[in-house]
């Protein structure tokens, strides 16, 4: 048997690094960038948001766009966009035009999952894809953990405008890759008929029903996925945004010590990734039916939740840090799992929409849960109440995918 399926997901993996590296430059290197353009702290959270709500908005067109033109062009187009947009942030002279190019990358980077999911749902048969989704999603942690240092050094080395050249060139890369190398498996040269047929190994994908972006607003499947994005993505965005501040406002760790803290923490949520896609993996290897699978992996991971909410209480910082760990682990095993069962409910053509359309609604929390509201709650009474009411969101979530998305099976041709 070829494997050329691992090295699909070795791209989808880089491209994820790619992407979360792009997005983190801006706020590991504020403080220099704040010196040569003037950004007042309202200033800079308006730069911010201007990723995210055009990230939000991206959501819907790119992964309609992606389920049109297919995975090869989609992919590469979005991959094209962002890095373009990432090397144009070095241009920037004033905070309006750093904030157009933020923007421009947003919608850009939103093309991301919805193309790296349907890659997945494409090359690998279900048994394999929530283990396959966690690993190309630990991409993003690869880049939270390792990208604070190296883009530290480079700055030293070339300065901030150097910083978003450099990392845009790695997306060039990755663009000549993908083209010369990615074919749909049915057309790929180095697919062998072994290989062809273990992907193509599920009974029920023979025949799937054509599905577009409007009619999967009409499935209830399609809401269950968007509410669960929207209630958990912002606590992962929460994290990622707040835990800095967290750890040197309520914990009084110094900068250096926040440096070593934060690797663990996505160190953690790597092996969460990769693990929580394991588990329904293992299950379906052991005969489980997909929804037993899948929901397993996912109550597992929404129970430790308001197990790892519990940091805001811990008598000492590294504690909180371990329990904070634990919450970032249990959020991206949920991921893992939350992602491909819109593969194992919608045909691989629609994939990408119903991927866009949760993405979107996901990013909607985040504006919401991890950048508004939390700003006036800790202001007034502290992380305290934050951490503990995100904790729970994960079990509500898990009660909305029990309902709406009910057994997790493919919709049958009509």
């Amino acid at each position: 048997m070829s494997y050329v399926r691992w090295w699909t997901l070795a791209l989808l993996f880089f491209a994820t690094t790619i992407n979360y590296l792009d997005r983190i430059v801006l706020s590991v290197l504020a403080p220099v960038i704040r010196e040569d353009i003037h950004m007042p702290e309202k200033v800079y959270g308006y730069v911010t948001g201007a990723f995210s709500f055009a990230y939000m908005i991206g959501f819907l067109f790119a992964g309609k766009f992606i389920d049109h033109v297919g995975t090869r062009i989609g992919y590469a187009v979005a991959i094209a966009w962002w890095t373009i947009a990432a090397a144009c942030h070095a241009l920037a002279r004033s905070a309006l035009s750093l904030g157009f190019w933020r923007a421009m990358l947003g919608l850009g980077e939103s093309g991301n999952f919805p193309a790296a999911i349907k890659s997945v749902a494409e090359w690998f048969p279900k048994k394999d894809r929530a283990f396959a989704t966690g690993i190309f999603n630990a991409g993003s942690n690869v880049a939270a953990m390792a990208g604070p240092p190296v883009l530290v050094w480079m700055n030293a080395h070339f300065g901030w405008r150097g910083c978003f050249f450099i990392t845009a060139s790695l997306g060039f890369l990755w663009l000549v890759l993908w083209l010369a190398t990615y074919r749909p498996p049915d057309r790929h040269p180095r697919v062998s008929a072994s290989e062809l047929a273990y992907i193509r190994s599920d009974p029920d994908e023979a025949r799937e029903p054509d599905i577009g972006w409007k009619a999967a607003l009409r499935y209830r499947e399609t809401w269950g996925f968007a509410i669960a994005k929207f209630l958990t993505d912002p606590v992962w965005w929460f994290y990622l945004w707040w835990l800095p501040l967290y750890l040197t406002d309520a914990r009084h760790l110094t900068l250096k010590q926040t440096g070593w803290a934060l690797p663990v923490v996505y160190l953690m949520a790597d092996l969460g990734s990769v693990g929580g896609g394991w588990i329904s993996g293992y299950l379906l290897g052991r005969g489980w039916p997909v929804s037993k699978a899948r929901k397993t992996a996912m109550a597992l991971c929404a129970c430790a939740m308001p197990i790892a909410a519990t940091a805001a209480f811990m008598p000492t910082a590294a504690l909180a840090v371990a329990f904070v760990s634990i919450a970032t682990a249990a959020h991206q095993g949920w991921s893992a799992n939350l992602y491909t069962t819109v593969s194992d409910v919608f045909p691989k053509r629609a994939v990408a929409s119903v991927v866009g359309i949760g993405g979107c609604a996901g990013a909607l929390g985040g504006v919401l849960f991890s950048s508004i509201i939390p700003g006036y709650v800790i202001a007034a009474f502290g992380y305290k109440p934050v951490m503990v009411a995100l904790g729970f969101f994960h079990l509500t979530a898990l009660a909305v995918v029990h309902r709406l998305m009910g057994r997790i099976q493919k919709i049958p041709a009509a």
